[in-house]
């Protein structure tokens, strides 16, 4: 289950590092807006993640860093969602996303159903050890694997797919 890609290691001197960036910012502000339509949706679905995945892996640490930082900053800001207490936690688990999958799209250099699975395994896993640490409370950590389990697999089969739909351009 794997394709050819065009992988893409855009630096902060480009241009298109921000345009990239900035669509995948909005995308990570709408699709939450969409889950929070429904009562428990941001924790199920974990939306505030889906285009980090996609940035860091198709086009690279630098447009995958700056989607992880400013998406959940900005919903916060203008939705409060995420709350303020948890953006710490969630900072840190979008960064990890962007490492991991720009990391991955590196060292496989197509997209691969495989690899997209350990990198969301990978920060959800290095994610829940950091959060308990910050939190304390083992239950607390662990509950993107008690209730974002729809959002893990959104993230693995909707990042293959549209990764795959978009891996020539």
């Amino acid at each position: 289950m794997e394709t050819t890609v065009k992988l893409y290691s855009l630096n902060y001197r480009e241009a298109k590092t921000y345009v990239f960036a900035v669509l995948f910012i909005v995308g990570n502000i709408l699709l939450p807006q969409l889950c929070h339509l429904v009562p428990g949706g941001g924790l199920t679905w974990l939306p505030i993640y889906f285009f980090t995945l996609i940035a860091a892996y198709k086009y690279g640490l630098g447009v995958g860093l700056l989607t992880a930082v400013f998406s959940p900053l900005i919903n916060s800001l203008l939705f409060g969602m995420p709350m303020m207490a948890a953006l710490p936690v969630i900072l840190i688990k979008s960064g990890l996303l962007a490492v991991a999958g720009a990391l991955a799209a590196r060292y496989v250099g197509k997209v691969s159903l495989w690899a997209i699975l350990l990198v969301v395994l990978a920060y959800q896993l290095v994610g829940t050890a950091i959060e308990w640490a910050i939190v304390g409370e083992f239950f607390k950590a662990v509950q993107d694997f008690r209730i974002g389990i729809p959002g893990m697999l959104l993230q693995v089969a909707g990042g293959y797919l549209l990764l795959k739909a978009i891996a020539k351009v």
